[in-house]
């Protein structure tokens, strides 16, 4: 910010007050206010200020800050949101519409919010932060937010085709899976009764399914309804992919419970330019042990192996043990075996006591019954119950038989080893982590997609397309700020230091440098992608007006940033001053 004197022909010159900003490569400014009218000592007094030194007396009482909003994290998610080029992407005419919809997505990001409180944060008179007029909105009501929300709707085929272009080409490997969200009310035709990922019990839900890139960038979303079965929403997906996105060739990625025998059998198998990757279930696995196929020496000196069956004729199947998860659900197991007997010690003591024993085999079995599903371990234990007691004993032939398959996984793929080698087999799926992470970024950590209100389809469709949208952003804003996130920015650092692609991830020096210090190499404090956001938001927009008689101008002045929001600032290529 600077003041500058503009020749006026005959008349005496114009005193402005400019503030530079880069946009983009360029370097423009623009005019804040023009300070003609003030006297010759405010105005020297002012470029003073403004060059960091001491301004005279009287110049504090020439101005007054009449309004603060945070502002820096609105610039900072809104600069991302026009470099991505989305505005353009929702409509080439900067409507009101687009506007709204560009605010929400937004909103969704900084600050998730209902739609209502969402209004209100636009409005001129309430507004929390400097969206509102950043974006030409200084009034906003929610039906006009609803209305907004429909309208996006109807563009919701062109953006993803979009996405789709940019982010996918042919032979690529497309990451898909489905989560759930309960549901507030019991009106909406896509609310049922599911199973329950939220473990709200009672709850109406609706299901919906995300495809992304193998790098876990979001390209689609697809409601449906609550009672859907994973593996029927996936017949969906690939004809959306070959016919919208026109993509032939495709490698899907999917969990066993999603790329299941009877989907590669109707909706996979000998279909030209499909292939998949998937995994076995755990009877499965048990069967290909039992037939000797997959024989447990393999694993003595290594942890990967590729085998075939007669079972699964022209696939693939690699066969890997992570010993630290083999003890990890050891350890596991003998934890809940110990926790159920200690219960079931106290049904025995129950039995035998002096005063009022339990007696009675229907009600001994309903209350044997209960803690053997509260630990889910009832299979290996062997019980004995009449209408006068009660005891049992570990099964130890099960828990031997189940014991044996302790970090054992097997991959199933039809594509051939030319195209991907065994341990970018096992790399590939472990991909579907990155959607798994997009899911905790929906419905927990950042966007809070639950609890759905909306009693329309449409509005419920709409409302998981914006939060899609907004993950879009965010998950292009962490590619971009991870050097100063706790996030994983030496992915390559990572993978040298990892015996075998079957083990679990682990950090790379740099991550763990960052974990332990709380600095990055730069000596600048790291952050949560939540708490850099809060840490922007502290970079505010003043709106100042003059109080010298005679003057009436206003013009806003934002905080210097601090060294680590700079930082962000230049990772994300923004400036401070968005315009529409």
């Amino acid at each position: 910010m600077y003041i500058e004197r503009v020749p006026n022909r005959n008349s005496p010159p114009a005193v402005l007050l400019r503030e530079s900003y880069r946009e983009g490569d360029r370097v423009r400014k623009r005019t804040l206010a023009n300070l003609s009218k003030l006297p010759d000592e405010a105005v020297e007094g002012l470029k003073v200020l403004l060059k960091g030194g001491t301004a005279i007396a009287k110049l504090p009482e020439a101005f007054k800050v009449i309004r603060s909003r945070p502002h820096g994290h609105v610039a900072a998610v809104y600069g991302t949101v026009k470099s991505l080029g989305l505005p353009n992407l929702l409509c080439e005419e900067n409507s009101r519409e687009r506007r709204l919809v560009l605010a929400m997505v937004v909103a969704r990001i900084i600050d998730p919010r209902s739609k209502l409180a969402t209004a209100r944060g636009l409005h001129d008179e309430t507004s929390f932060s400097s969206l509102g007029e950043m974006l030409g909105l200084d009034y906003a009501d929610s039906d006009e937010l609803y209305a907004a929300m429909d309208w996006l709707l109807s563009k919701q085929e062109t953006i993803e085709n979009s996405f789709a272009a940019k982010h996918l080409h042919e032979g690529t490997l497309v990451l898909y899976d489905v989560s759930s969200s309960y549901f507030e009310g019991k009106t909406c035709p896509l609310a049922q009764y599911g199973y329950n990922r939220d473990r709200k019990k009672g709850k109406l839900q609706i299901v919906f399914g995300l495809l992304c890139n193998r790098e876990g960038c979001p390209i689609a979303v697809e409601v449906f309804e609550g009672n859907t079965a994973d593996p029927k929403t996936f017949t969906n997906q690939i004809e959306k992919v070959r016919s919208r996105f026109g993509i032939k060739q495709v490698i899907w990625v999917g969990d066993r419970g999603m790329i299941t025998q009877a989907r590669i059998k109707e909706d996979l198998k000998n279909k030209q330019g499909i292939d998949w990757i998937s995994a076995l279930r755990s009877t499965q696995i048990r069967s290909l042990v039992e037939q000797e196929a997959i024989q447990l020496s393999l694993f003595d000196e290594q942890n990967l192996a590729e085998i075939s069956s007669p079972d699964f004729p022209g696939e693939r199947l690699i066969a890997c043990r992570n010993p630290l998860l083999a003890a990890d659900r050891d350890r596991t197991r003998l934890e809940l075996l110990q926790a159920t007997e200690k219960e079931l010690d106290k049904i025995v003591a129950a039995t035998t006591r002096q005063k009022r024993p339990l007696v009675g085999a229907v009600l001994i079995g309903l209350k044997v019954g209960k803690v053997l599903n509260r630990y889910n371990v009832g299979k290996h234990f062997k019980v004995n119950i009449t209408d006068n007691n009660f005891s049992y004993e570990r099964n130890l032939e099960t828990i031997e038989r189940e014991a044996a398959l302790d970090g054992l996984y097997v991959i199933r793929t039809s594509v051939q080893q030319e195209i991907l080698s065994a341990s970018e087999t096992v790399k590939a799926y472990k991909g579907l982590s990155n959607v798994e992470q997009a899911f905790r970024s929906f419905k927990s950590v950042d966007l809070k997609v639950r609890p759905i209100y909306h009693r329309t389809v449409e509005r419920v469709k709409a409302h998981i397309f914006l939060c899609m949208l907004a993950y879009y952003v965010e998950w292009h804003m962490r590619q971009l700020l991870k050097q100063v996130l706790f996030d994983e920015d030496d992915w390559q650092g990572a993978e040298n230091k990892k015996e075998s692609v079957v083990t679990s991830a682990l950090k790379s020096d740099k991550a763990l440098a960052k974990s332990q210090k709380k600095r990055n190499e730069d000596g600048l404090p790291v952050h949560s992608f939540q708490t850099l956001l809060a840490d922007l938001a502290t970079v505010v927009k003043n709106k100042i007006q003059s109080t010298v008689a005679g003057t009436n101008f206003t013009f806003d002045k934002i905080t210097e940033p601090t060294r680590v929001q700079q930082r962000a600032i230049d990772l994300l290529g923004i400036s401070l001053i968005c315009t529409q």
